[in-house]
């Protein structure tokens, strides 16, 4: 299993809208709005590492709102 978390930054009062659109995407897990230098975390879990590459590049970073992400893989289970 690979697991990943993403860091999403988001425009002005978007992540709120944004929240229900990211947990509805299949391989994520979880998802938090935060405070911080990003809006939300989202943790991703899959089989492969293309599925993650697949979700954040074309579906997170496609959704209106989204100004930049950041993936950080995880190293253990």
């Amino acid at each position: 299993m690979v697991h990943a978390f993403v860091m999403v930054k988001t425009g002005v009062a978007a992540s709120e809208s944004l929240l229900g659109m990211v947990r509805d995407l299949s391989p994520v897990s979880e998802a938090h709005i935060v405070a911080g230098e990003y809006d939300l975390i989202v943790e991703l879990s899959t089989d492969e590492v293309y599925e993650i590459l697949r979700t954040t590049a074309s579906e997170i970073q496609s959704l209106d709102g989204v100004l930049e992400t950041k993936t950080y893989m995880s190293l253990e289970d």
